[in-house]
């Protein structure tokens, strides 16, 4: 049967003919489904600078087989088969199929929609959305608030300072307490901040300063836009590099360590050792 309204109740009764006549059998009903079909958009997966992974899922056709389907996908919300930053074709039929998308650019905001073609019309699935990250390599300079610049460099989409904060203030302009003996040190419950040794013009400029707990738990020790790591995002350098195990070496400067410690430097982190302060009373 051929050519039928959408969304419609039908009356089908067989036929016959011969010499004597036409005769019908039983009547039989049935109702056209409404065209609509079924159909969601997978989150996107294996984000990268310029590629991403998604697909659909099509659970009904609507009553009119599906004559391609795909994803479409652009800066602007809502994107068409018509009107789109790229498409893909991923055959015809319902079920779940998985969709490449290439040629994106970095650190861009997309959104994609699956799409379903019958011989109703073309109709999208739900609207999903993702950011391409930087890709690894060289980020811009910052500076602190007592001038300073520092080079940056980004990491699976994270954009990390590349040498050790020395700031002796906080981003809002006010002193940090610097504090250099080790008793007054062990006591305190405010912030500060010391050079390691108490030698600024040795060690300042190359390793940085060091900072209790307090000054960077005020949450105003990094430059604007800037925070200190949290352990989550340490252990997702850690795990982009390939694991606790070797991320040290990868990650470590090729100088500025103590005994032959010096690292391979993989990324451009250039990680060297802070320091760290005696407690004594």
């Amino acid at each position: 049967l051929t050519n039928l309204q959408p969304q419609t109740l039908y009356y089908v009764r067989a036929y016959a003919t011969n010499s004597i006549g036409t005769v019908y059998g039983n009547q039989q009903t049935f109702t056209t489904q409404d065209g609509t079909i079924v159909l969601t958009t997978a989150a996107a997966t294996s984000i990268t600078a310029t590629t991403a992974v998604s697909g659909g899922n099509i659970t009904s056709d609507g009553g009119a087989a599906i004559t391609a389907r795909g994803l479409v996908w652009s800066t602007s919300q809502n994107p068409t088969v018509e009107t789109n930053n790229g498409i893909t074709s991923n055959g015809t039929g319902t079920g779940s199929f998985t969709s490449n998308l290439t040629n994106l650019q970095p650190q861009t905001l997309y959104y994609v929609r699956a799409y379903a073609t019958n011989s109703y019309g073309t109709q999208y699935g739900n609207q999903v959305s993702f950011t391409t990250p930087m890709p690894d390599g060289p980020g811009g300079t910052i500076t602190d608030a007592d001038g300073n610049t520092y080079n940056t460099i980004w990491i699976n989409g994270r954009q990390w300072m590349k040498e050790n904060l020395k700031t002796t203030k906080y981003r809002d302009g006010s002193n940090i307490p610097n504090i250099t003996g080790n008793s007054e040190w062990a006591g305190l419950s405010t912030p500060a901040y010391c050079w390691y040794n108490n030698d600024q013009t040795t060690y300042g400029n190359t390793y940085g300063a060091l900072y209790n707990w307090y000054a960077v738990n005020t949450g105003n020790l990094c430059p604007t836009g800037w925070h200190v790591p949290s352990d989550a995002e340490w252990t997702a350098l850690t795990d982009y590099v390939g694991g606790a195990s070797i991320a040290g070496t990868k990650l470590k400067a090729t100088s500025g360590w103590y005994s032959e410690g010096n690292g391979t430097d993989n990324y451009g982190f250039s990680a060297l050792p802070g320091g760290y302060r005696l407690i004594s009373y």
